[in-house]
């Protein structure tokens, strides 16, 4: 295929010279002459393990040249790579500069092309920006329509700088967003020779992509600095710990935890924080993000509050009150905090939890439950059938058995279900108004 690619920075020189390498002919665009000069000279214009040799090899067999005509290189290929730079401006929001002029570029170097052609966007930029500032520069100045003229796609890239000719071939995930079908299908023939997992998307998702792995990644190193830095105040090997931490594949790291809903509870994370947080403090030892942790946690259940305090007047239902399905612990648990706030506020409340039902009649919890909350227990219903028909606002606090069930042949006009778990799918359906906390 022949493919221009906008920007020789990191991103698009290696992505060209690599793209040169599995066979297409590419030309590579910068209004810099001196990155120009560099490549077709076969001289990288950055460092990167292994791309002089991939650099010099495609430049001599005649399939990767650099260019500053833009308009030349557009009107010779099939497909544009935009890997243009993404500066932060001094307030920290992002500069859409470079990426809007290369989308008004392609859109006049397309406007006289007869055939389809393929847009794909593989600077880093915020979810919205593809729809609401490039399609449009492509469209105002090509005279064409997005999706039917010509295609678009988001691809965020997955390169560390210092080995990005390996990640290159290497990458965790491959991921397409697509305008539609067709956008995304000569993408997706070019990069499924790449072994690693494929998934085509809605841009959007693309886009936030790569913001969640880079923000994932910085979280990680000043987590382990901080875990080293309380390490060594005991003087225990925090390279060992950080070892043993690794090897938990099950929770660690795993997928499990990173599902956005509501806020954590339970006997152990609050109790240990807590511990661990002031026992840094009384060393002297700044742990920023370890005690923001439990402050961003009482956020997510203000927030709530704040939406369940927009139904004054209604009744409020909760499907769910320990802090976990499938557990009668209410030790911290959030709903627990957030049923008590919406009863001072003068709410009528419903609660159902079978778990918690039985426990008022035995088990651990049950001296908890009749010290402590009382007050609580004695809103207790004997079905999530019977809670939704005699609630205006149903709150889904955890993922019960027979809850999706009854939402899904209980809930009527009127209603709302306010959902903290994702407990209904994109798919399901229901007459209640719904409002999921985190989607």
């Amino acid at each position: 295929m022949r493919i221009a690619v906008m920007g020789l920075g990191y991103v698009g020189a290696v992505s060209g010279a690599c793209l040169a390498e599995m066979g297409h002919q590419v030309i590579g665009v910068d209004p810099n002459p001196v990155k120009v000069d560099l490549v077709n000279n076969a001289i990288p214009p950055v460092i990167e393990t292994g791309f002089r040799e991939v650099l010099e090899g495609v430049v001599k067999a005649g399939r990767f040249s650099a260019t500053q005509d833009w308009k030349g290189a557009v009107e010779g290929t099939e497909m544009a790579m935009v890997c243009v730079g993404t500066p932060s401006r001094s307030n920290g929001s992002i500069d859409l500069k470079f990426v809007k002029r290369v989308a008004e570029n392609i859109g006049e170097a397309i406007r006289e092309k007869p055939e389809y052609y393929d847009v794909v966007i593989r600077s880093t930029v915020f979810p919205g920006t593809v729809e609401e500032t490039v399609i449009p520069g492509l469209e105002s100045c090509s005279g064409k329509k997005a999706g039917k003229d010509f295609g678009v796609c988001m691809m965020p890239e997955f390169l560390r700088e210092g080995s990005s000719v390996h990640d290159f071939y290497n990458p965790p995930k491959t991921v397409v967003g697509e305008l539609n079908h067709r956008s995304g299908q000569e993408l997706v023939r070019i990069f499924q020779k790449i072994d690693a997992p494929l998934i085509r998307t809605e841009i959007k998702i693309a886009e936030m992509v790569k913001y969640a792995d880079n923000s994932f990644h910085a979280l990680k190193v000043v987590f382990a600095n901080e875990i080293g830095n309380i390490c060594k105040q005991f003087q225990c090997d925090s390279h060992k710990v950080m070892e043993i931490f690794c090897m938990d594949t099950k929770l660690n790291l795993s997928p499990y935890y990173l599902k956005p809903g509501f806020a954590f509870g339970g006997s152990c994370l609050p109790k240990d924080l807590r511990a661990l947080t002031q026992e840094a403090k009384m060393h002297d030892i700044e742990t920023p993000l370890l005690s923001s942790i439990l402050h961003s946690n009482r956020i997510q259940v203000q927030s709530v509050v704040k939406k369940l305090s927009g139904y004054k007047g209604r009744s409020l239902g909760f499907l769910g009150l320990s802090f976990k399905g499938g557990t009668d612990d209410l030790r911290e648990s959030p709903l627990v905090e957030l049923v008590e706030t919406m009863i001072g506020k003068g709410f009528a409340v419903k609660i159902y939890d079978k778990y918690v039902s039985v426990a008022k009649l035995m088990g651990a919890n049950k001296e908890y439950i009749e010290k402590e909350i009382p007050h609580i227990s004695s809103l207790i219903c004997t079905s999530a059938r019977e809670l939704i028909r005699g609630s205006d606002v149903i709150v889904v606090g955890n993922i019960g058995s027979d809850f999706k069930e009854a939402l899904l042949s209980e809930t009527r006009a009127g209603q709302v279900v306010i959902d903290l778990v994702r407990i209904l799918g994109s798919s399901d359906r229901i007459q209640a108004e719904y409002y999921g906390i985190c989607w």
